[in-house]
Parts: C-alpha cells; structure tokens; sequence
C-alpha cells in the first residue's frame, strides 16, 4: 500500500515535467512620474508621503499650521487697517500705519499718491509714487 502513493507522486511528477511551459517576458514599469511612470500617479504619492510623514519642522512652532490663532488674526486686523488706510485717501485723508515689521505712510500730494515703506529692523526705505490719481 505504500507504493501506492510513492507511484502516484512519480506519475504525477513526470506527467508535470512532460507538459508545455509557457512564460512571458517580465517588463518592468515605473510607479514613480519622476522616473517614467503615469503622470496621475503623481498627486497619490505625494499624498500617501504626507500622510505618512510625521516629522515635525521645528520652525513652524509645533503647531502644524505655520502660525498661531493671534498671528493670524494680527495679520488680518494690518491688513484691515491697510485697506481702511487707502480707503480714506480717496476721501482726501493721508495717514500711517505702524506695524511690528514696517512702518506705513501715505500721504496724497495733488493727484500723486506716495506710499513710504520703512523696514524697522534695517531702517531700510522703500517709496511707492502713483500718478493720475
């Protein structure tokens, strides 16, 4: 009865080596766009690295978002004044803003508008001249 089985593996051994092997050619094809491969696959790679990324920048304050609740509303409320500055110079009103960064005057000279931008840090001055106003 054993050799039942041991005669079965060597029909079935010899009946696999008998047959017809077929095989095709391996082609290889990129995932990665940078290196050939589908443009689309681009956005899904760089998603899947974010998404696995858990290093943190430590200039970005450990908040994630790049700034805190306060610098962007400070931000908001310089840019508010900024737009409320220009504003009245159509009425005729010249004014400064001074901020952490810049000092910010604007002053209208018959039709000329000129805006003086001082950096405090360097002291460095930049002016802005629109005619035709």
């Amino acid at each position: 009865m054993k050799k039942r089985p041991l005669a079965a593996c060597l029909g079935l051994t010899g009946v696999c080596l008998l047959a017809p092997v077929q095989a095709t050619e391996l082609v290889y094809t990129p995932v990665n766009p940078a290196f050939g491969g589908n443009p689309l696959n681009g956005p899904w790679l760089l998603a899947n690295a974010q998404a696995q990324n858990d290093h943190k920048d430590p200039d970005l304050g450990g908040t994630g978002t790049g700034t805190t609740a306060l610098q962007r509303f400070t931000s908001q409320l310089e840019s508010r004044l900024l737009s409320q500055l220009l504003t009245n110079i159509q009425n005729g009103n010249t004014g400064s803003l001074t901020t952490d960064s810049f000092l910010i005057d604007i002053v209208d000279v018959d039709g000329s508008l000129t805006i003086v931008i001082t950096d405090r840090l360097t002291g460095e001055v930049a002016e802005v001249i629109v005619d035709g106003l």
